[in-house]
């Protein structure tokens, strides 16, 4: 193979030879006989920590007075000239040296924790906080230190720190020199601390977060809330995020795949190095299976402190394609060698498949069109905050999944990487978004003031990390981007197009559009795939003018509710349903720019060419607690607390604070995991084939006895005949564009309601809801009653409050108190009532209408049976066990 000094590689093979190892039985996990110089530590474990800035250093390091400093991390990221000519300042920012960066410095006070860690959502909860942001308080300045020795044999390696996501503008120092940071709250990034390590010693790196009020419109969280990593390799090593693998072909017959690896040379001199890569079938349990090809090339020159990317491409045959129903995935095994000798292996996973937007036909996926059954979701975890979990997220997903959703929209911003992890093994589509403003801003302290000096580089980062997830459909340049209107505006997202284009040219881009001028004005244009936000009845109209152009509903529906409550009489106008801060659960309501999911469904039915929908949200989240968010937030600003009082007392007379709410009311399921109605209508349209209905409201109302009581009924069949009491309250037909069923003049009674669904005349799916007695003892339930004993595995215990005849009682909010015995704890509880300031961290809750959780985690190395004992005076009390294993 040719050698080529700082630039590329191309060879292009067809497998033949290896054909036959692709059609064999599936063989034991491959192993390699070398032992990998590559080494990634997960940082995560014995961190310290204290909020607020030590004396001394004023202003000295606020992002203004160090930018010049901070700028010069994530050089390979950026294309800017102006900033690649101009070196990082020596030293430390302007001199300073802050005591708690320093080796010597006593932290033995600071608080002891380990990572992912949200200091906000620790509280507590407070009424004069923003209601927009969780009323919790995130903001502000904090430092971790972190303690460790390296090897003196470690020296001659490479030993960098990669953050997962720290919330915001964070600076590293190790041993009290500077060593880089990176502001924007939702990346991953890295920074090299081989300059400044001691070999052989004890280091201590330093990390600095400054989380500015009025940054965000949902809670952000505050802290180190992703998974750091020390990272050992040799100084010739596959480059960060170095590896990028495309399938231009793939059918159920033959793959093409292209493997482009970029090698860095972190080494005072030249080097020549082989190149290879073993491409290997991936088990469910992650292990490697059958071989599947392997491919190389030889001969590389890399110049010191240099860069090579190679490419090659290879074809096999009779490929398992990664689909929702067979997420099937490969691995790529990078080798590098040099001189004979290992320097690097580097694995990737990866999916063969094929993806198509088309305006006429949607998204299709390996020839197939799949609608986009999705849902918007922003990054909290409910009671766990922001702080990553992985158990956590994976029970959303498969929460979704129960509902039939197949599509997860990162709102408003680059993911957590597990999340990208389990949509691949789950089989889940993405809409990979990263920003929410560019230069306008939302709120006073928001991205706009980091648009210019950094969007290049988060773009280019989020793009290379992210890009070999086969879950990924499409990448998002921004949401509600003010600048839709303006040519400014255009040119920025030809930009970020352009730039996603030369990272990945095998997704389209896309933007989430809420200004219906933006389908029509030239914006459209500078992207590939069109979203809408909230405009079912633009539909027709855009394709009309765009019949070139994929469109999708990028933010649908708003759907306001809160589980188990409803109000009367029930009114059709979807700016009604409210009562004492709580949303009727009929799910006919929504804020003035949005819909309920009906009218939504009606749009795609009618305009048969639109690709799906992300519905806003799936999940209830901290914040934006709409229609109850005017809690004027510049409260905070007032420091003298008589003061603040006498003014929020007035403003309350006014009627100009109107919240005490702390979390939305948008989400299918609520913040405790807890299944709204709503649940069940997107279950009926998106799981079309499962036999199921639903009933609501709950039948116990002794104050409506004689009165009109709606009964609305979902269900995946065409029709339906209501009961009461053994009484046939008729039958109903759906009509087009009809997906509930409704019985608007029941009068209540007491009893039994009971409901027979059909489809196409035969018997389908029944539900029946009964009037329960009085609360008279608990029940547990556990999700999963092995976990694994790593102290982050966790188990999600649901209490159920229950009357004698084992019905749960609907309106019960009885107060719940868990006991542990065993190796492991109540971490955090919650009921799902966006109300409730309640802290999450107690082992003690209110049930919300006959529901609460606990949420539990075993100690880390300690194998053994937890046992969770829920108590309520007057009730009879509950027990469960949970075995917690050993983590091999």
């Amino acid at each position: 193979m040719k050698q080529l000094r700082n630039g590329s590689i191309q060879s292009s093979v067809l497998i033949t030879a290896l054909v036959a190892l692709a059609l064999l039985e599936f063989s034991p996990a491959y192993a390699t006989t070398e032992t990998s110089p590559r080494e990634r530590i997960s940082f995560d474990d014995d961190w310290r920590f204290t909020k607020g800035e030590p004396e001394g250093i004023s202003n000295k390091l606020a992002y203004g007075a160090i930018k010049d400093w901070v700028e010069a991390t994530g050089a390979q990221f950026t294309t800017n000239a102006s900033l690649l000519a101009r070196p990082r300042p020596i030293g430390n920012p302007d001199g300073v040296e802050p005591a708690c960066a320093q080796n010597s410095f006593d932290d033995t006070k600071w608080q002891r924790l380990n990572l992912p860690h949200d200091w906000g959502v620790e509280g507590p909860f407070k009424f004069e906080y923003p209601g927009d942001t969780g009323k919790l308080p995130w903001w502000g300045i904090a430092w971790y230190r972190k303690h460790f020795t390296v090897s003196d044999s470690d020296k001659g390696r490479q030993i960098y720190l990669d953050v997962d996501g720290a919330m915001a503008y964070a600076t590293v120092w190790l041993n009290g020199k500077f060593v880089g940071g990176w502001p924007y709250g939702y990346a991953s990034w890295r920074v090299d601390l081989t300059p400044y390590i001691h070999f052989g010693g004890e280091n201590v790196v330093a990390i600095r977060l400054d989380n500015p009020p009025n940054s965000s419109r949902w809670y952000p969280g505050g802290g180190i809330y992703r998974n750091v990593w020390l990272v050992k390799t040799s100084p010739v090593h596959v480059g960060q995020w170095g590896t990028y693998i495309t399938t231009p072909e793939a059918t159920a017959k033959k793959a093409s795949v292209r493997i482009q690896v970029t090698v860095a040379n972190d080494s005072d001199r030249d080097a020549t190095v082989n190149v290879k890569d073993e491409v290997f079938e991936l088990r469910p349990d992650g292990k490697h299976g059958r071989a599947v090809a392997t491919i190389g090339t030889d001969g590389v020159l890399i110049s010191a402190g240099k860069s090579v990317t190679t490419r090659q491409q290879f074809d096999f045959f009779n490929p398992r394609l990664w689909s929702l129903r067979n997420p099937q995935r490969y691995v790529d095994v990078t080798s590098v060698t040099q001189d004979g000798r290992l320097t690097d292996v580097y694995e990737t996973p990866f999916g063969v498949r094929t993806i198509e937007f088309n305006a006429t036909n949607g998204f299709v996926l390996n020839g197939e069109r799949v609608p986009l059954d999705g849902v918007c979701d922003h990054h909290d975890l409910g009671a766990l905050g922001a702080a990553l979990n992985t158990r956590a997220l994976e029970r959303q997903l498969q929460e979704l999944q129960e509902m039939g959703c197949n599509a997860i929209r990162t709102s408003h911003n680059p993911p957590a990487p597990e999340l990208l992890d389990l949509c691949d093994r789950l089989g889940m589509l993405v809409m990979d978004e990263s920003f929410d403003c560019w230069r306008r801003s939302k709120t006073r302290n928001d991205y706009h003031l980091l648009f210019d000096d950094w969007h290049e580089k988060d773009w280019r980062a989020e793009l290379r990390r992210d890009r070999n997830h086969p879950s990924i459909i499409l990448w998002s340049i921004g949401n509600e981007i003010s600048e839709q209107s303006s040519a400014a505006g255009h040119l920025i997202a030809g930009e970020l197009t352009r730039i996603a284009h030369e990272e990945d040219p095998t997704r389209p881009t896309t933007a989430a559009c809420n200004i219906v001028q933006s389908g029509y004005n030239g914006f459209e244009k500078e992207v590939d795939v069109f979203g809408y936000n909230y405009k079912p009845d633009q539909y027709a109209r855009f394709h009309a003018a765009n019949p070139t152009m994929a469109l999708f509903g990028s933010e649908t529906a708003s759907c306001v509710s809160s589980r188990g409550i409803y109000l009367f009489p029930v009114s059709s106008n979807k700016a009604g349903g409210k009562g004492e801060f709580q949303m009727s659960s009929y799910d006919l309501y929504a804020p003035p720019w949005a819909t309920p999911p009906d009218w939504e469904f009606a749009g795609q039915d009618r305009n048969r060419f639109v690709a799906g929908e992300f519905v806003w949200t799936g999940w209830d989240y901290l914040g934006e607690p709409t229609p109850f968010n005017s809690d004027l937030t510049n409260l905070l600003n007032v420091s003298d607390p008589a003061e603040r009082a006498r003014l929020q007392d007035e403003l309350t007379r006014l009627g100009k604070i109107r919240s005490p709410s702390r979390s939305s009311y948008f989400g299918i399921i609520d913040l405790a995991g807890f299944k709204k109605d709503r649940f069940y209508l997107y279950q009926a349209r998106w799981r079309p084939e499962l036999r199921m209905a639903h009933i609501l409201p709950h039948w116990n109302w002794p104050d409506r006895v004689g009165q009109v009581t709606p009964v609305h009924v979902y269900t995946s069949g065409d029709s339906a005949e209501l009961f009461l009491n053994g009484k046939s309250l008729g039958r109903k037909q759906k009509g087009r564009y009809e997906y509930r069923l409704h019985w608007d003049d029941v009068i209540y009674q007491p009893g039994e309601l009971n409901v027979v669904a059909y489809q196409n005349g035969k018997k389908w799916a029944t539900d029946t809801v009964k009037t329960t007695g009085s609360a008279a003892k608990l029940t547990l339930k556990a999700d999963r009653s092995r976990i694994t004993a790593d102290g982050r595995d966790l188990s999600f215990i649901t209490a159920t409050v229950m009357d004698a005849n084992g019905l749960m009682v609907p309106t019960a909010k009885n107060h719940i108190h868990f006991e542990v015995e065993g190796p492991g704890e109540v971490v955090a509880t919650d009921n799902g009532d966006a109300t409730s300031f309640e802290p999450f961290q107690a082992p003690e809750h209110d049930a919300f209408n006959g529901l609460c959780l606990a949420i539990v985690r075993g100690e880390p190395g300690k194998a053994g049976t937890i046992k969770i004992t829920a108590k309520s005076d007057g009730l009879n009390s509950a027990s469960l066990s949970v075995h917690t294993r050993a983590n091999n």
